[in-house]
């Protein structure tokens, strides 16, 4: 029978280059499951599919919220007053710089806002960003300038610190670049920049006339060791806007909630008009979801909310700790030791990585799963299909997955029964090692 053909192409040229690694092995991973292989996943950062529980006070708020007839109806375009009201009241406590509840504005989650955010810049304005860099980001931002994405290195030998004498080069060498995006604590680093770095940076977007975009999403998931200073802190004049949300810190990741601060308007009239153009968007899909917006002030503003992060970061620092003396004895890797967000890095050493390199996959038929997916990948990306099939652990390659130069692969730390995670460190540090002398 002949297939239906259309009149025109309706498939957009760069569609077939979107890609979302930490997500897409998971139908690979699913498929090795499906011939017997049980699977650890560390590739996503969902605290609740780990196992963590989220506490009863929490889901009484949820529960009262949902019991009342104005969650289920339309919230205003920029989101419910007296929650963004809220959440100014709550930034300007002891915080540098005015934040009004008209400088606030709810999405349906950050992927909803990185998505709208990037399709109201004018096609020539550039956001330069990390390496790693995360997925989303990145990719929005090279589709919007139909362009290669553009990113400044962070150097794992300085901590994952960023590398500042590349990020000024690359500024001063593209006038392009208006926008110096920043992931605080980092995605997939794990990592919390120093204040020096942060008033570098403001001091660079001052001297090229840039406006500085913050993915704050793990914001208040810092460890004890890490240092307070947010770019809020330091952002003097320079025009900024922060990202927010409730999916990492509560969490509730199906909430799908997220809002934009924007600082410094009063001064930078170009953000301003930036920010209309974003009310207008999100006022051409109505609002975004009243019930989390509806329950954050109640959240947020509970006896227990402080107790309850502390736990959280307190618990993956215990986490971070473990892995780092794990790998520690690991040859031919390194690790920076994780201080915020829930995430670690490992990243192989120059030159240790080979085409030949294998671990042994006692299944037959998941072998044959990744044997054809084997050929022309990156070799860090190499490596986790091995992983993944000889070992049945899931991580992410950063390679591909996070557009690096680096290559390695992130994990989690969210594993919330201690025995297995030490379980699974031990198991990767095996298959390191195996796989590096194969």
């Amino acid at each position: 029978m002949m297939g239906v053909t259309m009149r025109s192409d309706i498939l957009h040229p760069e569609a077939s280059n979107l890609s979302y690694e930490i997500r897409e092995i998971v139908a690979v991973a699913n498929e090795i499951a499906s011939r017997g292989q049980k699977i650890t996943w560390e590739n996503i950062g969902d605290p609740v599919a780990k196992g963590e529980e989220v506490p009863e006070w929490i889901k009484t708020h949820v529960q009262a919220a949902a019991g009342r007839d104005r969650s289920y109806s339309y919230s205003p375009t920029k989101g419910l007053l007296e929650t963004r009201e809220f959440i100014a009241a709550r930034h300007n406590q002891g915080s540098a710089g005015t934040l009004t509840p008209e400088n606030i504005l709810f999405f349906n989650g950050l992927g909803d806002a990185i998505s709208c955010f990037y399709d109201q810049l004018a096609p020539t304005a550039r956001v330069i960003g990390p390496d790693p860099a995360y997925p989303s980001h990145v990719a929005a931002e090279a589709a919007h300038a139909d362009a290669s994405s553009l990113t400044y290195r962070l150097d794992p030998e300085d901590g994952w610190q960023i590398d500042l004498a590349d990020l000024e080069e690359k500024i001063a060498a593209n006038e392009g670049i208006v926008g110096i995006l920043l992931i605080n604590p980092g995605n997939p680093t794990g990592t919390v920049f120093t204040r020096d770095t942060l008033e570098t940076v403001v001091g660079l977007a001052q001297k090229y006339d840039c406006f500085l975009l913050l993915d704050a999403i793990y914001n208040e998931l810092r460890f004890p060791v890490a240092e307070e200073t947010r770019v809020v802190d330091v952002m003097a004049d320079v025009p900024t806007i922060l990202m927010h949300g409730l999916s990492k810190v509560v969490p509730w990741p199906g909430a799908r909630c997220g809002w934009l601060e924007f600082y410094n308007t009063d001064k930078a009239p170009q953000l301003a008009r930036l920010q209309q153009a974003l009310v207008k968007k999100k006022m051409s899909e109505v609002c975004s979801t009243t019930l989390p917006q509806a329950v954050l002030p109640d959240i947020f503003s509970d006896k227990r909310w402080g107790a309850h992060v502390a736990k959280r970061s307190s618990r993956y620092q215990k986490r971070a700790e473990l892995l780092a003396k794990k790998m520690a004895d690991v040859a031919g890797v390194s690790l920076v030791e994780t201080t915020g967000a829930y995430y670690a890095c490992v990243v192989f050493d120059d030159d240790v990585l080979d085409s030949t390199q294998e671990l042994a996959i006692e299944n037959e038929a998941v072998a044959q799963v990744i044997e054809p997916l084997l050929a022309d990948v990156p070799l860090d990306k190499r490596f986790v299909y091995y992983l993944l099939a000889a070992e049945g652990i899931c991580v992410v390659p950063l390679s591909s997955g996070f557009y690096s130069q680096y290559h390695g692969f992130r994990m989690t730390l969210l594993e919330s029964d201690i025995d297995i995670f030490q379980d699974t460190v031990e198991r990767i540090c095996r298959a390191i090692n195996e796989y590096l002398n194969s």
